[in-house]
């Protein structure tokens, strides 16, 4: 047993410390997500290999041998919402980093509408105003069972659960802004737009010079 005050590493670096291609992927998916720093990013990174390689190990047995633990597998990320629809074993080959951070508590508070933006959702994580069924969760990496994900919400002692709170005020003006909704959807699938308050004087303009 090692020491408990001398915890391994959760994340592989990468093999070629210089990439100049790779420092630009990595930078925007940190802007993209609010990620605090590459460990982050490299311990999502360094789960989806484990899964990748479990997988690839699965399709090299006999299918007689692998049945159960593939559906062990299938199931986990089926459970987590990394995978969607009906999954096959091939289908966890094709994950990408994207899929995991997609399922970070972080991630979900920003879509589901409870922040103005990315780094405000981490903030609210942080900060103790974010629970599950009534328990408060402070770890913006966390990823969110698909079961857990209908049941987040703003903690029972955060001034964020006041509709008239300001944050909440700005954060659903951003999730409509993001989000248009059908009757826009509408007017722009049948190549209509939406009256402007000036056109009825336009038009009326256009009648006299004629």
């Amino acid at each position: 047993m090692g020491d408990p005050r001398r915890q391994k590493k959760k994340f592989v670096t990468p093999k070629r410390p210089f990439d100049t291609e790779r420092f630009e992927q990595e930078l925007q998916s940190i802007g993209s997500y609010g990620l605090r720093n590459k460990k982050e990013l490299w311990r999502h990174r360094t789960d989806l290999s484990r899964y990748r390689r479990t997988a690839r190990n699965l399709l090299a047995l006999p299918e007689s041998e692998r049945k159960l633990m593939e559906s062990e597998l299938i199931n986990k990320l089926a459970r987590l919402g990394i995978l969607t629809g009906e999954p096959v074993l091939d289908s966890v080959l094709d994950l990408t980093l994207e899929n995991m951070l997609e399922r970070r508590l972080q991630t979900l508070v920003f879509r589901k509408g409870f922040a103005c933006s990315m780094y405000h959702a981490r903030q609210l994580v942080t900060h103790g105003h974010i629970s599950i069924s009534g328990s408060r969760v402070n770890t913006p990496s966390r990823i969110i069972k698909v079961d857990e994900e209908e049941r987040l919400e703003y903690s029972r002692r955060s001034p964020l659960r006041d509709d008239s709170h300001p944050a909440r005020i700005a954060a659903s003006d951003i999730a409509r802004r993001v989000v248009p909704d059908s009757d826009s959807m509408d007017h722009m699938d049948t190549g209509e737009r939406e009256p402007r308050p000036g056109d009825d004087k336009d038009k009326q303009d256009a009648g006299s010079n004629e």
